[in-house]
């Protein structure tokens, strides 16, 4: 299936002189693909300014590909950039639509519904679309597409306008090529926004080397396709000076010469004065009056295709002109006559398009101004009209001046739901931001700025905080649960803009005017979870006690009070309280053993964070079961919903962590790494990287890998200064651990100081989340034996209250290695006998090699050989190995 194929392609010829290089890297890439259905995939960037051939180029691979590989095709439009997947629609729709829908669910799978919706073939599912899980929906789109098309050519041209969303796919598919059969040829310009440079850059990187920047038409080609064009007899005087006009611009070259054909002039030395003059009217102003030249309706209908954009409508540029479709058919056969307009096969509709961007650009820039702006507002009607929905009008609404016009915020508002629904919150923010200019009526001005913050709040906090302060502060303003729901996400965003205080006092101030009930008690959850979660909390002992106070009397009627449990939990599970109370509570938050309704992780009331608390709950008090069904639930959910951003990120290293504490050390480190993968893709330094990084420096630890571990913590910073919110397992104690285990046992030392402080500061004694005072009583076992004897003494006091077969075995192994004889061979054997009936096999393993290394033992040696390499702990499966093979004095 083919489609974008202009009528006049074969006049493309003369714009491919001196493109033997450029065609020469398609041509083999094409030759390659067409090969082998198996072959990798390739890309080809042609860089250049207006006019230097690009999409000649694009012409001519188009024609190499036909006949041998299904070709799709699609260009970017200056007057289209804001609107979302504009150029991936068109370049893949026509292709959809020849599926039914049963076929594309086939094809498509769970992406269906997520990819849908943005490509214009499915309706949103009602919730907001995760923007990273429909660009991730988009790439398996074109995938399974081109599988199914191969041999498959995709061709983007004038890529720099493209839309942004286009692009974060496009870079984004570009590292998928070396898996798939499929051959992507992209010509831009350089771009002037920012996003759009770095999205092309990205695509750049992955090019096929040698078709990079087209370079301007050297004299000798100038003068060849002169002579081509205009006969042998065109002296070398005449063609010297078409090359000084043009510069060697192919695309002027071209016009120029038309020009000269048009106008009878002979190509001799006498002549070659009034090509400059020629050359102004083919371009800029000249073409402008070439349009004027010919007809005021002419000229109507082209402005109204130049407002309309890309893949233009004959009707609807009709309708937007004013006129019915006879005069509107002359029109456009006097515009592609004047090679102004040409046809474009689009799916199986035929549309119109530009000749060429610079002749787009030169129409739509002759407007007048004023009825630029009118003309963009008779086409929001005319495309509302003509059935398209809000937000296909919105980018005409864009261009209208404010005017006070309820009607069109409405409109906007509306827009920004439906850009949501598909993933593209810049759209939303660019349609709210229109709404707020116009500006809306003043009862509506708040739930204008409610959504505006809404729609910002995964992309930038700092706007988010803007908008949703002013939302609270205007008069009349938001009320009820609308306005307790704005407080909740802008102290959100409060914090992740480390601005935790801010985000208390608005909490508390909010909290002092509600009644007692449940919106109270929402933001009371709220003010505790957010302190919950701040490491460098000045009175955690009193927040502790206040929240046992409310919590402790709660029944988990509803969310609220539920919210509160969690973090009653978690907060006892971090000091050390009793672990069957901490489940206890757990399970109490739970409706039949599972999350309530409205709390679950997609549910955008309560956020993740404290059902990541639930299930740390779960997994530091050994219920690693509840915690595994958990987070196992939360990668289900967010890979149905398409949110495979940073939320992804998370459940994949909770589930990998739940791995780890398991005692499957591989599996934890490949979840881990993934989380990490998907981190990266959201941004650098965010939280999320601290939880996976440290997660998995003590999963590569576990399994022996200490320079593995070392070079996560250098990509990662894993370091001071540390971030404001709490990290698990604590990052103090892990990269404690790393340094011992990498031979800097200072600094180790120094580091576990430090976690010592930084806990019995919050009065957090969990000594599995937070391992510090074990490794610590090892480190100083030589050099200071009493403290380390102090610090294992207290050590099993906590674990003994804490009351987790884990804690106390965990104690008790460390408290035999800092003894000798039979007192250490009690300690060992009672060490094996908890953490065998514990959950983690990694830590019985290590008991187990322990045990049967100081009691010389055979038996528990091989049997702790046969956990740790069931584990995948290389280093500890070495380690009793090497005592086994040695063999000297085992029994």
């Amino acid at each position: 299936m083919t489609q974008g194929r202009h009528a006049d392609a074969a006049s493309s010829g003369p714009l491919l002189w001196e493109r033997e290089t450029e065609l020469d890297v398609a041509a083999r890439a094409l030759e390659d693909l067409c090969g082998d259905s198996a072959s990798s995939g390739s890309l080809v960037v042609y860089k250049g300014e207006a006019g230097i051939g690009k999409t000649a180029l694009l012409s001519r691979v188009h024609d190499m590909a036909r006949g041998r590989a299904t070709v799709w095709s699609a260009r970017g439009g200056e007057t289209v950039t804001s609107v979302p997947f504009n150029v991936v629609r068109g370049l893949l729709q026509p292709a959809l639509l020849a599926l039914s829908e049963d076929e594309a669910r086939e094809y498509f799978g769970d992406w269906y519904d997520i990819a849908g919706p943005a490509l214009g073939i499915a309706e949103p599912t009602g919730r907001q679309a995760d923007p990273q899980g429909v660009r991730d929906g988009l790439v398996a789109a074109v995938s399974r597409l081109a599988r199914l098309h191969w041999p498959l050519v995709l061709l983007i041209d004038d890529a720099h306008w493209a839309d942004l969303e286009t692009l974060e796919w496009l870079a984004a598919f570009a590292e998928r090529l070396d898996d798939l059969p499929v051959l992507v040829v992209v010509a831009q310009r350089d771009p002037e926004d920012a996003q759009a440079a770095a999205c092309l850059d990205a695509v750049a990187a992955a090019a096929r080397p040698g078709a990079a920047k087209l370079r301007e038409l050297t004299p000798d080609a100038t003068a060849g396709l002169t002579r081509a064009t205009l006969g042998d007899h065109a002296d070398d005087p005449f063609c010297r000076e078409v090359w000084a006009v043009t510069g060697g611009n192919p695309y002027e070259t071209v016009e120029l010469l038309a020009k000269v054909q048009d106008s009878d002039l002979a190509p001799e030395e006498e002549s070659a004065s009034r090509l400059r003059g020629l050359n102004r009217s083919a371009r800029g102003r000249g073409l402008v009056a070439r349009l004027e030249g010919l007809g005021t309706e002419a000229t109507r209908f082209a402005w109204a295709a130049a407002i309309l954009g890309t893949r233009i409508e004959p009707g609807l540029a009709a309708l937007l002109a004013g006129m019915n479709p006879e005069q509107a058919g002359r029109c456009a056969e006097r515009l592609r006559a004047a090679r102004i307009l040409t046809d474009v096969t689009y799916g199986t509709a035929d549309t119109l398009e530009f000749v060429h961007p610079l002749i787009a650009s030169a129409v739509y820039d002759a407007i007048p101004p004023a009825t630029r702006t009118a003309m963009h507002g008779q086409a929001a009607w005319a495309v509302t009209a003509s059935g398209h929905g809000p937000a296909a009008a919105s980018r005409h609404l864009l261009e209208v001046h404010p005017d006070d016009d309820p009607e069109l915020v409405e409109q906007m508002r509306a827009a920004a739901s439906e850009h949501l629904a598909v993933g593209a919150p810049d759209a939303a923010r660019r349609c709210l931001e229109r709404a707020l200019a116009e500006p809306p009526l003043p009862e509506v001005r708040p739930h204008v700025l409610y959504e505006l913050g809404c729609a910002t709040l995964l992309t930038s906090p700092v706007t988010t905080i803007k908008h949703l302060d002013a939302a609270l502060d205007t008069t009349p303003g938001l009320d009820g649960d609308q306005r307790v729901d704005a407080v909740c996400r802008l102290s959100q965003a409060l914090v992740h803009n480390d601005q935790l205080e801010e985000a208390l006092r608005l909490i508390d101030t909010e909290a002092e005017r509600l009644e007692p009930g449940p919106a109270r008690l929402r933001l009371q959850a709220m003010h505790f979870m957010w302190e919950g979660i701040h490491a460098g909390e000045e009175d955690s002992p009193g927040r502790s006690r206040n929240l046992a106070t409310i919590a402790d009397q709660l029944a988990g009627r509803d969310n609220p009070e539920r919210v509160l449990l969690i973090l009653r939990a978690f907060d006892a599970m971090t000091r050390g309280e009793n672990a069957e109370e901490v489940v206890e509570r757990c399970d109490r938050a739970l409706v039949n053993g599972r999350l309530a309704p409205g709390l679950g992780w997609t549910d955008p009331e309560w956020g993740f964070e404290v059902l990541a608390m639930l299930g740390s709950a779960y997994l530091f008090a050994d219920r690693l079961d509840r915690a595994e069904s958990l987070f196992t639930e939360a990668v289900r959910e967010y890979e149905t919903a398409g949110w495979s951003g940073g939320h992804l990120a998370i459940a994949h290293a909770f589930v990998g962590y739940v791995h780890r504490r398991r005692g499957r050390l591989t599996d934890a480190e490949a979840f881990l790494r993934e989380s990490l993968r998907l981190a990266d893709r959201v941004g650098r330094g965010l939280p999320m990287h601290w939880d996976a990084a440290c997660m998995l420096i003590d999963t590569l630890l576990a399994r022996g890998k200490a320079g593995e571990a070392q070079e996560i913590a250098d990509r990662y910073a894993f370091g001071p200064p540390y971030p404001s919110t709490i990290v698990l397992p604590d990052a103090h104690a892990v990269r404690g651990r790393l340094l011992l285990a990498t031979g800097r046992v200072e600094d180790g030392v120094n580091e576990l100081e430090s976690a010592a402080k930084a806990a019995i500061a919050r009065g957090g004694h969990n000594t599995i989340m937070a391992p510090w005072a074990l490794d610590l009583a090892r480190a100083l076992a030589l050099t200071d034996p009493r403290r380390a004897a102090e610090l294992v003494a207290e050590a099993r006091t906590q674990a003994e209250r804490f009351g987790t077969d884990t804690a106390i075995g965990e104690a008790l192994r460390c408290a035999a290695a800092l003894e000798t004889g039979q007192k250490q061979l009690t300690l060992y054997a009672k060490a094996v006998t908890y953490l065998e009936a514990s959950p983690c096999a990694y830590e019985h393993a290590l008991a187990r090699v322990e045990y049967g290394m100081a009691a010389r033992s055979l038996t528990e040696l091989n049997r702790g050989l046969t956990l740790a390499r069931s584990c995948g702990a290389d280093g500890l499966a070495a380690r009793a190995r090497d005592v086994l093979e040695t063999g000297r004095g085992l029994r």
